[in-house]
């Protein structure tokens, strides 16, 4: 028998149309502020012709009231949040990273603070193209991102691969790992050979780790050399200094760690990849029976084909990243656009069931998205 669901907002409708009255009247405000900085910028470009030299002068050697740059958003914690949740360990504050992240959200003086509006405990909207966080649940405290991993994993890849015209053969240690440590798998068997394209499909669509494994081997010997790539990969994101990574797949690790912040930034990079973003906004995928495996296997990013039917007229997810252990609850990863073109990321961890993830990420982008 079928199973049915049925999606229930936690706001009413009532308070979901005043959440988004307001969140119409904060839009004309950024965009007069907006408006405001640009002519700012205008007279400081015709001061600057003006004085010649001078500014030229500043600008190399810093005035000395000069403030300090804004840290990312997943530095900049409420003092009235907790660092970290009890189940997570944080093993140092984080501080301001030491390269320019080449993304970067900021909080302004609308950023909603969610509180029981959501069952996920971290929780965080990015509107992509001004760069403002517009909603925000304990965006700072460290996480374990479990398979959401999995975007930095595909990510690190495509920075070393030239290309996809490659193949690896799946391992029986691979096969192994996975089934000892309780792993997702696309499905691949040991001696059979896939192509990079089907490994990256296969990392994102039903999260398998024995393709994340093959391509981390493929691109650096061994997961313990990859992991290395992905924190190198991780410092030039400009994450937070406490964010570390120990495997590819996203299992439990007090080591494996990141804010809801952190992945933001993370999934922001992979969706401007061009390899990437194929493969995160595919839905499925099936590959033919070949010499080793003799049934077809049906690749299906569960996530976008759900969301769908819960989103907001005029807003579809196009690519997501869902992931689950015991320690985050079911958490998720995902991208947005409107039907005006304006882009959105939102990234939920620690709901209480994968539908209630899928029911909270809808809600947000309901209230907060602008349309």
């Amino acid at each position: 028998m079928k199973e049915t669901y049925t999606y229930k907002y936690t706001l009413s409708q009532q308070e979901l149309a005043a959440l988004r009255s307001r969140r119409a009247a904060a839009r004309k405000r950024r965009e007069r502020r907006r408006r405001l900085l640009l002519g700012a910028a205008a007279l400081l470009a015709s001061a600057a012709l003006l004085t010649g030299g001078a500014l030229w002068l500043l600008a190399r050697d810093g005035p000395a009231g000069e403030p300090a740059p804004i840290p990312p958003a997943g530095e900049i914690e409420d003092l009235t949040e907790p660092s970290a949740p009890p189940d997570i360990p944080a093993s140092a504050p984080a501080a301001v990273p030491a390269v320019s992240p080449p993304h970067q959200a900021v909080q302004g003086p609308d950023t909603a603070r969610l509180a029981s509006e959501i069952d996920s405990r971290y929780a965080i909207l990015i509107d992509l193209d001004t760069g403002e966080i517009l909603a925000q649940k304990m965006p700072g405290a460290l996480v374990s991102p479990a398979s959401m991993t999995k975007i930095l994993t595909i990510l690190t890849a495509a920075d070393h691969i030239g290309g996809l015209n490659g193949t690896y053969v799946i391992t029986q240690e691979m096969v192994d790992y996975c089934r000892s440590n309780g792993c997702s798998t696309a499905g691949f068997l040991p001696g059979e050979e896939v192509s990079l394209t089907d490994l990256f499909y296969g990392t994102i669509l039903p999260s398998g780790a024995d393709a994340a494994l093959a391509l981390a081997c493929y691109v650096a010997g061994s997961q313990e050399a990859f992991v290395e790539l992905m924190n190198q990969k991780a410092r030039e994101l400009g994450l937070s200094s406490s964010a570390r990574f120990a495997n590819c797949i996203g299992l439990y690790d007090p080591d494996n760690v990141c804010t809801v912040y952190d992945m933001a930034m993370i999934l922001w990079a992979a969706m401007e990849n061009n390899v990437c973003r194929t493969f995160l906004t595919e839905r499925n995928r099936v590959l033919p029976p070949n010499g080793v495996r003799e049934e077809e296997l049906d690749l299906s990013n569960w996530f976008i084909r759900r969301i769908e039917d819960h989103m907001p007229e005029g807003l579809a997810v196009l690519g997501a990243k869902t992931g689950y252990v015991s320690m985050a609850g079911s958490c998720a990863a995902s991208f947005a656009q409107s039907r005006d073109g304006r882009e959105y990321i939102c990234v939920t961890a620690k709901a209480s069931g994968g539908w209630q993830c899928i029911f909270d990420q809808a809600a947000i982008y309901a209230a907060w998205a602008g349309r």
